[in-house]
């Protein structure tokens, strides 16, 4: 019995490897990410291989043995690293949608061999609007978060109708999460708000709807149509006042009444005076020739 017992021991490790241990792994995009597969040293440790299923490229391959010898299909940034006390791990840098996949790693050490599937997967935070507008003559207050990775959830801040959420998803495997409320004569927009929650965020964000798409809202028709009467008052009072400061310019700009000439014998009275004068001694001149 002592001997299977030591057959047993001796071959607890590879009974180990023979399935591999699967991991859910979830990160932030941008975020350097860092995978193990082993907590053994090199010291102990042979070799390690990474093998790379992701989602928009061929399968490629990572590894490095004890003697130093690397190998990198990738080619995409990613690496295998050491730990402070020289335990490797594969470094990711900068996460994004295309590093989603499947990581398989196998770390043969002395005296055994350990095997890892991680499903690795991105977080990504939607981005998010609140607002309203007319439906088939009703008003609807609409909350969206979109292209987020989950899912994001939304729910209302009343205590009237329900409304449902409908999520979508894209070709790159993107969410977006929409919900539509009807509102009713008796609700309370001024208070109305959505909230929306994320595996992203801490906490959840607020929303309060908007006039920012579709129709303007009914319950500001009112408040516009005085803004228009208040423009067209001013705008008319504006061009009278305009029309009168004209007149006024122009009136100030007329030319003067000009004076009526005088006579030429009162302009003139000393030249008339030199040639009667003249003629009188002329005469007397031949009274004594």
């Amino acid at each position: 019995m002592m001997w299977i017992y030591a057959a047993f021991i001796l071959l607890l490790p590879e009974v180990w490897s023979l399935g591999p241990v699967v991991r859910h792994s979830a990160f932030n995009e941008w975020s350097d990410v860092d995978l193990t597969c082993s907590n053994k040293t090199w010291d102990e440790t042979l070799y390690v291989i990474w093998t790379i299923q992701l989602k928009y490229k061929d399968e490629c391959k990572i590894s490095l043995d004890d003697g130093g010898r690397r190998v990198d299909t990738c080619n995409d940034g990613k690496s295998l690293r050491n730990t402070s006390s020289d335990r490797p791990y594969l470094h990711i840098p900068n996460f994004t949608n295309g590093d989603e996949g499947v990581y398989k790693c196998e770390s043969v050490y002395k005296g055994g061999s350990v095997r890892y599937e991680i499903n690795v997967a991105i977080t990504v935070p939607p981005s998010i609007s609140a607002w309203f507008e007319q439906e088939d003559n009703k008003m609807v207050a609409v909350c969206k978060a979109e292209r987020g990775k989950p899912a994001a959830n939304i729910y209302w801040r009343h205590a009237g109708n329900l409304s449902d959420v409908k999520t979508s998803s894209d070709l790159d495997g993107f969410f977006t999460a929409e919900s539509r409320l009807e509102i009713s004569d008796k609700m309370d927009t001024e208070n109305l708000s959505c909230a929306i929650s994320h595996l992203f965020w801490r906490e959840e964000q607020i929303l309060v709807p908007k006039p920012t798409k579709g129709n303007v809202p009914w319950l500001y028709i009112p408040a516009v149509a005085v803004l228009v009467f208040f423009c067209a008052g001013v705008l008319f009072f504006a061009q009278k006042k305009l029309m009168i400061l004209r007149q006024c310019q122009q009136s100030d700009s007329s030319p003067a009444k000009t004076a009526p000439t005088e006579d030429v014998e009162e302009v003139e009275p000393y030249a008339s005076y030199v040639q009667r004068v003249n003629s009188i001694y002329n005469s007397s001149a031949d009274l004594f020739t």
